[in-house]
């Protein structure tokens, strides 16, 4: 496949390939960690370094790639989830394995822990932009507020408003979602 070059035509390759190489399992683990699935998390990824080819914004990256390629990686995720709920229901056989830490544990146990995941995600990709992303870096990435209001040139005051209205919407969306079992 061939894709439109911004820049000299050998220059632009060797740079994405390199940060590619670099860089591919980081974006990988985030983009998982919000849509609890490998072949999602891979579709993300290719999603991730197909833009940037296209847009040609390699230069960019410079300063900081890790963190905006883990950004992009986890904003491609929630943009699969999104797309996702609007056109059909996750698989949950598929997410099964990822859910469940102890293989021991009891079968209805194991379909509760499949449903409030699927649940937890469907709640983050109804977020707007802003909500979802912050939320999936304070509790999914594990972010301090602090480093998320430097990642996204805000105050931690803005983030922590964000956070507490993003995870009242999360706990209304999956009330309604659990029939109030929440």
């Amino acid at each position: 496949m061939q894709l439109a070059m911004t820049t000299e035509p050998n220059t632009q390759p060797d740079a994405l390939e390199a940060l590619f190489r670099e860089h591919s399992k980081d974006v990988f683990r985030a983009a998982y960690r919000v849509t609890g699935s490998a072949s999602d998390a891979e579709d993300a990824l290719q999603t991730v370094f197909v833009r940037l080819a296209r847009q040609g914004r390699i230069e960019r990256l410079k300063e900081r790639p890790a963190a905006y390629l883990k950004r992009a990686g986890t904003n491609a995720a929630l943009d699969l989830l999104r797309r996702r709920r609007t056109a059909a229901a996750v698989d949950l056989t598929e997410e099964g394995p990822v859910l469940v830490a102890d293989r021991r544990d009891e079968p209805d146990r194991v379909l509760d822990n499949i449903a409030l995941s699927g649940a937890l995600r469907e709640a983050i990709a109804a977020l707007n932009d802003r909500a979802a992303e912050v939320f999936v870096l304070r509790h999914i990435e594990g972010m301090s507020n602090g480093a998320i209001a430097t990642e996204l040139g805000t105050s931690a005051a803005v983030v922590a408003v964000t956070l507490h209205r993003a995870r009242r919407k999360i706990e209304r969306h999956l009330k309604t979602l659990l029939g109030g079992q929440s």
